[in-house]
């Protein structure tokens, strides 16, 4: 069990976790360093045969973002078959797509953050009065404990944005990036990542022992069998952590899911916290303090 603030409802609760990123990019990290002048984008990644547009087919295999992708071409730093490519054109069977060294030396350059987001903020911009998460990336809320070997610079603030958001009364981990990659990797379409969570709930009226309280069918259907919005839920990992506090596993991030869920079946949310986000965990993060992604780790 992992102890959690007391929340107190207001007019924010309305709002949640939206799998959406406006902006983008990140440093290369599992593609390496590169020697040469350019390098294959994608090694064998396969191309139907009509053809895909490129900035679609860099964003797909991983390269970069599309807008990432739309900068590049723009900037003469993708090339096929050996030829500078224009905006719009399509990647054929058997092209030879490559990317200019100044490519990945851009992405280098761009970080991802790692937030224990407090009650209070919200995760994207500033709204009704609330302040947004991403001001409490300040150097003296720098943890102590971050060993990226990275130090803050005001640029590292420039295009960054939350990838799964949290509500106002949440808390837990909040990822920052500026990498597209990260974010697809988290909230795209196609991403894989699991997030989980601690959530405190009340049955009825019921605050103590939940749990021998809460039928058994009803902790099924959070497993699987609910729908929001008219659209059936990918199946879910909850259990009972401790007889007042559920621990969820997801792979989606619907709007104000989890609460919306608990709410199908008769629990009112008191208190929900995330705990990771794919392989990467909140760990000894302490509350409104923040650290770097390190090189070693990876959604």
């Amino acid at each position: 069990s992992i102890p959690m603030p007391p929340l107190k409802p207001t007019p924010a609760q309305r709002r949640s976790p939206d799998s959406r990123i406006e902006r983008t990019s990140r440093a290369p990290g599992r593609h390496g360093q590169q020697t040469q002048p350019s390098r294959p984008a994608t090694g064998n990644a396969p191309i139907p045969p009509e053809g895909e547009r490129l900035n679609k087919y860099l964003a797909r295999t991983g390269v970069c973002s599309r807008r990432e992708a739309d900068d590049w071409i723009g900037r003469g730093w993708v090339h096929i078959n050996g030829k500078p490519v224009v905006m719009g054109q399509k990647v054929l069977p058997g092209d030879r797509v490559e990317v200019k060294r100044a490519a990945t030396q851009q992405q280098a350059g761009r970080v991802t953050i790692l937030l224990h987001k407090p009650v209070g903020y919200v995760s994207g911009q500033a709204e009704d009065g609330y302040r947004p998460a991403v001001t409490l990336i300040r150097p003296e809320n720098q943890w102590q404990g971050d060993t990226s070997g990275r130090r803050f610079d005001r640029a590292h603030l420039r295009g960054l944005a939350a990838a799964g958001r949290l509500d106002i009364d949440s808390v837990g981990l909040l990822v920052l990036t500026q990498d597209g990659r990260v974010a697809r990797q988290l909230i795209g379409e196609d991403a894989e990542a699991t997030k989980e969570y601690l959530v405190r709930v009340r049955y009825g009226r019921i605050e103590r022992e939940v749990e021998a309280a809460f039928p058994r069918e009803r902790l099924q259907l959070l497993r699987h069998g609910l729908s929001l919005d008219g659209k059936a839920l990918k199946p879910a990992q909850v259990s009972w952590q401790n007889p007042e506090q559920l621990r969820f596993v997801l792979q989606e991030g619907r709007h104000r899911q989890i609460r919306r869920m608990c709410e199908l079946v008769g629990l009112t949310v008191t208190g929900l916290k995330r705990i990771r986000m794919g392989r990467v965990t909140l760990g000894q993060l302490p509350p409104g303090q923040w650290r770097y992604l390190r090189a070693d780790e990876d959604f």
